[in-house]
């Protein structure tokens, strides 16, 4: 078996494109708000594009910009009305000066913080705005997720959230994109919906989870996947609430 390394999507790109969920249509539509009409968004570390076709859905033109080859591979499958291109957000290869909006959506924890923001600013017109957001589950209240999400800290006590819009990251986020000096403002934007999804969507939701299977291993991680289709057997739906944190930073003219 081929060994799964920290951030490399490779072998979960059709687990994520079949089951990650997408993001509040709400923050979606108050930063789309704030763009000009025929706006310019390139969305970095794409994925498979869920936020690009959101975002595409919203009006915007949209270029996905996504490093790995597989990822790629689906999203172009999945959304081929979309712009993609072959490029990572410390190198876009997208021109200077020329977007309304350049965004990363579960993915700006990934990479290079500082040379991600120098080459967000590179492609940016004077004025426009960067996001990062990522969509974390909201498990308070529903007993089956909350014992769920209990046995992989049961099986994995050490486990450290790198990918989640709950980690260390997003805690200092703010402060980090007010230090760089390119942005003039800063604001965190917060939503929530529910998605019902089947038990097998729900599984595939969790197969398609890097940075917990790292930290588990195989072994415990295949323990705790047969914990959740106990868990989950019964079930036509497991009902999940979702949070959609986002820091929208607007870069000075």
């Amino acid at each position: 078996m081929t060994k799964m390394e920290h951030g490399d999507f490779s072998l979960l790109a059709d687990n994520y494109a079949k089951y990650r969920p997408g993001y509040s249509t709400l923050v979606r539509d108050l930063v789309v708000g704030l763009l000009p009409v025929k706006a310019k968004a390139a969305d970095v570390g794409a994925g498979t594009g869920i936020w690009s076709k959101m975002l595409a859905d919203g009006g915007l033109s949209v270029t996905a910009v996504e490093p790995n080859e597989a990822m790629r591979k689906e999203g172009l499958a999945l959304h081929p009305e979309l712009r993609w291109v072959d490029g990572s957000a410390e190198v876009t290869t997208l021109p200077d000066d020329a977007y309304d909006l350049a965004s990363m959506a579960s993915s700006f924890h990934w990479p290079d913080f500082d040379k991600a923001v120098k080459e967000f600013k590179r492609i940016l017109k004077p004025g426009a705005y960067f996001l990062a957001l990522w969509n974390t589950r909201d498990i308070a209240g529903f007993a089956v997720l909350e014992e769920i999400e209990a046995k992989i800290k049961e099986l994995v006590p050490t486990l450290k959230r790198v990918s989640s819009g709950s980690s260390e990251f997003c805690d200092t986020l703010t402060k980090r994109l007010e230090s760089t000096d390119y942005f003039k403002e800063v604001a965190y934007i917060e939503g929530f919906h529910i998605e019902r999804q089947t038990p097998e969507r729900y599984l595939g939701l969790w197969k398609s989870v890097n940075d917990v299977r790292v930290q588990a291993g195989e072994e415990k991680f295949k323990a705790f996947l047969d914990f959740v289709v106990e868990k989950t057997k019964d079930s036509e739906f497991v009902s999940a609430k979702y949070k959609t944190r986002a820091w929208l930073a607007q870069l000075r003219s």
